[in-house]
């Protein structure tokens, strides 16, 4: 997958198009990510004491990797990853649009 953990991201589709975030988890098995404060959903939980509250707990629900553009370091433009190789043989991502290796 071409984006990893702690990564910036841009949203392209859906009800949060346009918002910035990072990335919190990705689910390689699912090609999905999970995105800090974005796509949130409501998880209703019950009390387990006989005097605590029930509670309403927001989290990051998974979003799929292709309607999200990872965003250059460098250019801060949302971008695609393209692929170099290194004299040392190692397999570094790069912005397509700056050339720019991260």
């Amino acid at each position: 997958m071409k984006i990893k953990k702690g990564d910036q991201v841009k949203i392209t589709t859906g009800q949060d198009k346009g918002k910035k975030g990072k990335v919190l988890q990705v689910f390689l098995e699912k090609g999905k990510i999970s995105i800090e404060g974005h796509n949130l959903q409501i998880k209703h939980t019950r009390p387990k004491r006989e005097n605590e509250k029930g509670q309403r707990i927001q989290y990051p629900s998974p979003i799929a990797v292709s309607k999200v553009r990872l965003i250059c370091p460098k250019c801060n433009k949302p971008t695609r990853v393209g692929y170099k190789i290194l004299k040392n043989k190692k397999k570094m991502r790069r912005c397509v649009k700056c050339n720019q290796v991260f």
